[in-house]
């Protein structure tokens, strides 16, 4: 594995150990859904090291996101202090 790998696969556990068990299946539930629209923020689980983003009109819709719609307000914070805005 090379290093860059390694440090998107060690944040992309880090953000998904911050989820509560409820966060979880809620998020598991909701993968074959289109949830994401204009103007929501969310981390893509592929590209963890991004950072925080937020969609816009034309830009593609990540297939592994996370939304933040999908998690409360706390863990939100701990996911952007892990991965960065």
């Amino acid at each position: 594995m090379s290093p860059d790998a390694k440090k998107e696969a060690i944040t992309r556990e880090a953000v998904l150990a911050l989820l509560s068990d409820a966060e979880v299946a809620k998020v598991s539930r909701a993968e074959d859904e289109p949830r994401l629209v204009e103007g929501d923020e969310y981390v893509d689980l592929e590209d963890p090291s991004a950072g925080v983003r937020q969609v816009h009109a034309k830009s593609a819709r990540p297939r592994n996101a996370l939304p933040r719609s999908a998690v409360s307000d706390a863990t939100w914070a701990r996911i952007a202090a892990v991965v960065g805005r």
